[in-house]
């Protein structure tokens, strides 16, 4: 089993739905985040809305520092996405507080699999546990658009 690295002091993770800086989250993705930019505010208000979401908070002011939503069926299949650290912050392990957090939060439901997609933080998701596919080529996509 890999470690659970601690969320730094002064931070706390929550789950809470209503806690999420919908505005900020998509201001993130849409303009920072390679894989999300120019989404619609509807578009991820919608995503906020169908998917588990968690959130890191600085303790004293209770702002919104980093972000990720996961997609389940909370049985056999989860998909950890839009994960996001506001960049004033980077680089004092929140993402990798925040995806440890998400893996132990998904732990009791016993799912088969956790995917995930990443051009340049391997190295964070592999510190939890995460390996490259087995066999890609057993994997397909269907892709619509943005």
């Amino acid at each position: 089993m890999t470690a659970t690295p601690s969320l730094p002091e002064g931070y706390e993770i929550s789950t809470d739905p209503q806690r999420i800086d919908a505005e900020r989250v998509h201001r993130w993705l849409s303009t920072d985040a390679y894989w999300a930019l120019g989404r619609t505010r509807e578009k991820q208000a919608r995503a906020i809305e169908g998917s588990l979401n968690f959130g890191i908070y600085e303790g004293l002011s209770g702002e919104q520092v980093a972000y990720a939503r996961v997609v389940t069926d909370r049985a056999t299949f989860a998909w950890l996405c839009d994960v996001y650290v506001d960049p004033s912050v980077r680089g004092k392990g929140l993402g990798t507080a925040l995806v440890a957090a998400v893996r132990e939060h998904l732990r009791p439901y016993g799912l088969r699999r956790v995917l995930l997609a990443t051009h340049d933080a391997h190295g964070v998701y592999e510190k939890l546990g995460f390996r490259a596919l087995d066999r890609p080529d057993e994997w397909m996509a269907y892709t619509s658009g943005p």
